[in-house]
């Protein structure tokens, strides 16, 4: 069966690869994802803060306001916390291209303009296939406007894609105003990939000790949904590729997802609940349902209930709303 697909101007023998996590980190790790059959490497994240933290070469810039704000500052994790700083990271990407002969997706996580982005081009000779650009930024100011936030994240991307050769995917946030609009404006600045969508995960509360904690949960199918709906608004019309993460637990949810547009599977809460191989055996479960279902290829079907194309569009719009709520029944 021909799983083949192309992403970020790559040519894939299947759509599945482990999304940026711990699972590689290390050597071992790395080449376990790849006898498993993961079709790409891809890293961590190398965080702003961490970049912009080095640049002053000093710890002290860090912990002289920590003991000014430890209240405010506690949360952020200290620079020997980070399992790999700027330089290490850089040298990780040697490592990995030297090891395997599958394409590494570097990733660079931000929120502000700044000299971090600085760090695409050095990603890029290191020897880096591709980039994930993850812009997180929680806007709290209400001075600030969301579309000039929207207009930051475009300004960047546009930045990173004139600095850098190799192709560049963005990791979106669901919670735009207009996902779809987002999604045009970075596709007009040359944006070759979208990532549907990020997962944020939200502080908890401890009530005893009156202190935010870290809360971490692994995503499922249902996680899948919000994925699957954006997926096929947007397939078909934009230029860049899609690919989802969080969700992707079995080979039916792939299935959905790749006739939802999707070119890319990203898993990682699948692999650390299942362990690495699960890749192996959700690409063999979807040959085995794509022959099941007289399927000649994988892009065949690919993008096959997209908005632009599924039989009822409207099952994706505001019809869908008013049916569920209104076939919903008690006793």
């Amino acid at each position: 069966m021909d799983l083949s697909t192309n992403y970020l101007g790559l040519s894939l023998p299947h759509p599945f690869m482990c999304g940026a996590s711990p699972l590689a980190d290390t050597m071992d790790g790395v080449k376990k994802l790849e006898d498993a059959g993961s079709a790409a490497i891809v890293l961590r994240s190398l965080f702003e803060e961490q970049i912009e933290a080095e640049s002053q070469a000093t710890q002290r810039s860090i912990e002289e306001p920590a003991e000014s704000f430890a209240e405010a500052t506690s949360y952020f994790p200290r620079p020997d916390e980070f399992v790999f700083g700027p330089h290490e990271y850089l040298e990780q990407i040697r490592k990995i291209k030297a090891a395997v002969s599958v394409p590494v997706i570097a990733s660079l996580n931000g929120s502000t303009p700044g000299g971090w982005l600085d760090y695409a081009e050095l990603m890029q000779d290191a020897g880096a296939d591709a980039l994930e650009l993850n812009v997180y930024f929680l806007a709290t100011d209400p001075n600030e406007s969301g579309n000039n936030l929207v207009q930051q994240t475009i300004d960047m991307v546009g930045a990173v894609k004139k600095s850098v050769n190799i192709p560049v995917a963005v990791k979106l946030s669901p919670y735009y105003s207009s996902v779809a609009n987002v999604s045009k404006r970075l596709d007009e600045v040359g944006a070759d990939g979208l990532i549907l969508f990020n997962r944020f995960y939200q502080p908890d509360i401890d009530v005893e000790q009156l202190e935010v904690v870290p809360s971490l949960s692994l995503s499922n199918s249902g996680s899948l949904l919000l994925r699957l709906r954006w997926l096929a608004i947007l397939s078909g019309r934009i230029k860049a590729d899609l690919a989802v993460t969080g969700g992707v637990h079995t080979a039916l949810d792939a299935v959905k997802a790749i006739m939802c547009g999707a070119h890319a599977i990203q898993s990682v809460s699948a692999l650390l609940d299942k362990g690495i191989t699960h890749l192996k055996s959700m690409r063999e479960d979807l040959a085995k349902w794509l022959q099941k279902h007289e399927y000649e290829s994988l892009k065949q079907m690919q993008g096959s209930m997209g908005l632009t194309k599924c039989p009822d569009s409207k099952a994706f719009e505001r019809a869908n709303y008013m049916h569920v709520l209104q076939s919903w029944s008690v006793g």
